[in-house]
């Protein structure tokens, strides 16, 4: 698989399909659906295009024009409107020319320029990676398609004839280029329901990132379909002749799976090449609803169904708005038989995505079909995604989430059904009815039995969620959720509360060293907060104290700078901790600090203060830095439990973990973990992780399992 082909064996694949066009063509293709004045406006728009892109060339020594020409004709082959071809043509002028939105707009009207806008690749900011630019790039992509959906029509088209012309770059841009197709505009595609625009893309990129897989993949394609022939043709018969029995007429193509879905296919489910193509899959297109029910009677008599594997996409369908009839069948030699039935509207549908049914005379796209409304739908989630996520990384991993899924269909208790993700949780279900259901959530009943909201749901499944007014997300839940909307609430709700949190906790620290100078923050005034938050420039103090929690700027500086004093009059006390500060205070998992412990505090930047024993090893390498370390002590009236980790050397009998963990629960603990390690001799080593509210409750625990006779000797981990 090491071997790479030539820049020309690609350049022949990627432009074997990739004819010479001019205007004629376009406005030919056009001219059989538009208006003669709208083909018109399309010319000038195309010679507009050229005199602006006059003297550029493409790669391959091409002038530019035949780009925006090729991707008008792609959009003219959807039968997309007039104004949309007129922005394919458009698309690049305001990037490589010194063209403006406003000039456009005054030339071809604000609907245009408002496409062309759209589409035209944003300048470069600076970001951190170009990852980052790319995500970026990508984020206000989608947000402005938001506005208008063809706006991602257009930039699929553009995608789609660069894949065609790939062959004149560097290999390394070749393949990046592919990649982002595989990952971002081809799934953009199918959640569009744009079936044949999404296998080109899919072919294309697969071809330039593996192309001996690709070519090996198509020669034996090749040759098992002549092997197939036979078999097809006396289904196909069969389905035939019991058609005109019951009186009914369609057409029956053989369906094959593009190359890019077989390899997905054989990596996924680990798969050879002949257990792939051991299935026959047929379509059947039909004249209405009715005649597909009918004939899926037809299949059904003739040839058994197998059990579980019948789904109703007209029903319910697709999130994309995908409508089918989908069944497998028991064929005759035993070969399975994949069968969708579907009317000729839905088979259109089911190609052209939200690209079908525009309504081409007026220019006017047609809101109220079933694609157009699932993409309202899904770019509206898009939105929501957009105002949770913290920066463009975070909203390209919840995007791409959002754009595998493999669907399920649950229910609400009034018998709304809900589209999720295969391996939704509970949570997931709850943030699908409702922000505000979602952070309020406690627990859920799954068809009528009381369940965790970690349990993934299955299809049909009936759920209703209960909630409580003082019930908040909780940071686990991101260990389980799978959807895009649930994972951006929570991170968005948990980011608002360390906030708070932080603000608080940076308010008492700086109350802390401000008392070694015999003051504090309501003796300060207000303009030496103001000098320095313009000092650090920063919008308002309260950002000043979010720093100070977060570990990001030094308690002690900022109380100097304050107070415009170095020497203050008296140590600081000590800070006091209560465990109930929440995420900006954190306990060390390698010593286990429980209240009673001698503890210090090491304020790490971004995350606030972590609490260690003093006596813990991991620590020491830290102890130079001692501007990083704080005094700090346990509150009096800490009310939390807090885990410890015990190991219990025991003697081998019956029944030893169950006693054990007996006792620990009557001194009022709780087990979080155990790990059993079984030593020679006849006795084992029990590691305990136990839930304690001080030093003393750990000691009347280690105490009771003392009294057993099991126990050989007990000791605390640190």
């Amino acid at each position: 698989m090491s071997a790479k082909p030539s820049v020309a064996s690609e350049l022949d694949f990627i432009q074997e399909s990739e004819p010479k066009l001019t205007i004629d063509d376009l406005c030919f293709a056009t001219s059989n659906y538009l208006e003669a004045k709208q083909v018109d406006a399309i010319r000038r728009a195309y010679h507009f295009a050229d005199q602006a892109h006059e003297g550029q060339t493409r790669r391959s020594g091409e002038r530019y024009i035949t780009h925006p020409l090729a991707v008008a004709h792609v959009l003219a082959m959807m039968h997309m409107d007039y104004e949309c071809i007129m922005a394919g043509l458009l698309h690049d002028v305001i990037e490589d020319t010194t063209l403006t939105r406003d000039g456009l707009a005054l030339e071809f009207g604000d609907e245009v320029a408002e496409l062309v806008e759209g589409v035209t690749k944003l300048a470069k900011a600076t970001f951190e990676t170009t990852k980052h630019a790319q995500a970026e790039n990508l984020r206000k992509m989608l947000l402005a398609m938001s506005r208008d959906i063809r706006v991602i029509i257009v930039k699929l088209a553009d995608r789609l004839h660069n894949m065609r012309t790939l062959g004149h770059l560097r290999p390394e841009k070749r393949r990046r280029i592919a990649h982002e197709t595989l990952e971002i505009y081809a799934p953009i595609a199918q959640r569009l329901g744009m079936n044949l625009m999404r296998c080109e893309l899919e072919d294309l990129g697969f071809h330039v990132l593996y192309p001996i897989r690709y070519r090996v993949l198509q020669d034996a394609v090749r040759k098992a379909r002549g092997n197939r022939k036979e078999i097809v043709s006396q289904i196909t018969a069969s389905i035939l002749n019991r058609m005109e029995q019951e009186g009914l007429s369609a057409d029956i193509q053989g369906r094959e799976k593009n190359l890019y879905s077989l390899y997905k296919k054989m990596v996924a489910k680990q798969l050879s090449f002949s257990e792939v193509m051991d299935v026959y899959a047929f379509r059947i297109i039909v004249d209405d609803v009715d005649a597909c029910y009918r004939m899926l009677g037809v299949v059904h008599n003739l040839y058994k169904p197998v059990q579980g594997k019948f789904k109703d996409y007209i029903a319910i369908p697709k999130a994309n708005g995908y409508q089918s009839l989908h069944t497998v069948l028991f064929g005759p030699y035993g070969v399975p038989i994949e069968v969708q039935i579907r009317s000729r509207d839905m088979d259109h549908m089911a190609e052209a995505g939200v690209a079908a049914h525009w309504l081409y005379k007026t220019g006017e796209s047609v809101g109220n079909n079933l694609a157009h409304r699932k993409a309202r739908q899904w770019l509206q989630g898009i939105l929501e995604m957009q105002k949770g996520s913290g920066d463009s990384m975070e909203f390209l991993e919840n995007l791409r989430i959002d754009l595998f899924p493999d669907e399920i269909y649950v229910s609400t208790p009034k018998g709304e059904i809900l589209t999720l993700p295969r391996g939704a949780t509970a949570v997931d279900f709850a943030y699908a009815v409702h922000t505000d259901v979602g952070n309020n959530c406690v627990a859920a009943r799954v068809g009528r039995h009381l369940a965790p909201l970690s349990t993934q749901l299955e299809t049909g499944e009936s759920v209703e969620i209960i909630t409580s007014p003082n019930s908040h997300p909780n940071p686990a839940w991101l260990n389980f959720v799978v959807t895009a909307k649930a994972r951006t609430s929570i991170r968005h709700y948990l980011r608002h509360l360390q906030t708070e949190e932080a603000i608080l906790l940076g308010r008492r620290l700086l109350n802390k060293h401000l008392t070694a100078f015999s003051t504090n923050l309501d003796e300060i005034p207000v303009e030496r907060f103001n000098e320095l938050v313009n000092e650090f420039e920063l919008k308002q103090f309260n950002d000043l104290l979010e720093d100070i929690g977060l570990g990001n700027h030094s308690a002690l500086l900022i109380a100097q700078k304050l107070v415009h004093d170095s020497t203050p009059d008296k140590e600081p006390q000590a800070l006091m901790i209560a465990g109930t500060e929440g995420m900006v205070v954190s306990f060390a998992r390698c010593c286990h600090p429980i209240p009673g412990d001698p503890i210090h505090g090491y304020v790490s930047t971004g995350r606030g203060i972590i609490i260690h024993q003093r006596s813990c090893k991991n620590t020491s390498h830290l102890r130079v830095q001692n501007e990083k370390w704080l005094d700090v002590a346990w509150s009096p009236d800490v009310s939390r439990d807090f885990p410890v980790d015990i190991m219990v050397h025991v003697k081998n009998q019956r029944g030893v973990l169950a006693t054990v963990a007996a006792v620990v629960s009557e001194a009022d603990s709780n087990i979080d973990n155990v790990v059993v390690d079984e030593r020679d001799g006849g006795y084992s080593d029990l590691r305990l992780t136990i839930e304690v509210h001080s030093r003393q409750h750990l000691a009347r625990v280690i105490r009771r399992l003392r009294l057993l006779d099991m126990v050989e000797r007990i000791s605390r981990i640190n």
